[in-house]
């Protein structure tokens, strides 16, 4: 019995040593290795080979998403009020490599909407997603009879996105797909006194982006929402009243994160295949009520 375990042994180790089993078990690797690295690299250029027009892109989550979409190799065109900005963002994604476009927008003008969809096609042949971040937050309670700050957040808030949908939809019909992502807020989930307007505002956005979707099961069309809570951005340093300024700014001091949180949430929807959809994301500090 010894002996033909010996002798079974013995030829098992000739044949290892042998070169047609060297080759074959190399061919073997080999094949396994560019399966696997097919695999991921079709997962990344699903989602990273993408075209993404971002409002509201020349500080806080908007900069960060446009960072995070760059770095990850999508192409970005960025839109926003304060172009000094947009020109020095533009110039850091593109020294590291990455693809990036800029165009003055104000997306309380829905023709500023139309040129950066416009830009997006124009410079790249498509536009894949867009992301409707562009927002501002005036706190004060009903009773002040802030009007214009009522119509402002109006403007921005709900009219904007209703613009970026406007000049974005038609391109995405036209091409067969297309991600529409807006920047909502925990404050739409958890009414906050002082905020009732704002988080109307971003609560609308939130019911028109689900009827949106109900209206395009046809696969076409995906949305996200994301709500994101305390984020250290300059949000808060435009409300108009100083003790609701202050208090805002000092939640945002003791707990935000950092925006580049959501713009790995953001990306994370955008990664999904056509066929999955991340309709709600929320994204906030552990510690926030």
């Amino acid at each position: 019995m010894r002996s033909r375990l010996a002798t079974a042994s013995d030829r098992r180790s000739r044949l290892t040593k042998t070169p047609l089993f060297h080759k074959r078990t190399t061919v073997r690797y080999s094949a396994i290795k560019r399966t696997v690295v097919n695999l991921v690299e079709e997962s990344l250029m699903s989602s990273m080979d993408k075209v993404v027009a971002i409002t509201g892109a020349s500080s806080g989550i908007g900069a960060a998403t446009a960072r995070e979409l760059a770095a990850r190799g999508a192409a970005v065109v960025l839109g926003a009020r304060r172009t000094d900005r947009l020109d020095a963002l533009v110039a850091d994604i593109r020294s590291a490599g990455g693809r990036a476009d800029l165009v003055e927008t104000d997306v309380t003008r829905r023709a500023d909407l139309e040129r950066l969809v416009a830009l997006a096609v124009d410079r790249y042949g498509r536009l894949d997603v867009l992301v409707a971040n562009a927002g501002v937050a005036r706190i004060a309670p009903v009773a002040a009879l802030d009007v214009d700050d009522w119509d402002a957040m109006i403007d921005v808030n709900l009219r904007g996105v209703l613009h970026g949908i406007a000049a974005a939809l038609p391109v995405f019909r036209e091409r067969g797909h297309g991600h529409f992502v807006t920047t909502v807020s925990t404050s739409g989930l958890k009414i906050v006194p002082g905020q009732a307007v704002y988080a109307g505002t971003k609560n609308a956005v939130r019911t028109l982006l689900e009827a949106l979707r109900q209206e395009s099961t046809d696969g076409v069309l995906r949305t996200t929402s994301i709500s994101p809570g305390y984020v250290r951005t300059e949000l808060v340093d435009y409300v108009s009243d100083p003790e609701q300024r202050e208090q805002a700014q000092q939640a945002m001091a003791d707990l935000g994160i950092s925006p580049d949180a959501v713009a790995r949430a953001i990306a994370f929807a955008i990664e999904q295949p056509d066929d999955v959809e991340i309709g709600d994301l929320t994204i906030r500090p552990t510690r926030q009520g």
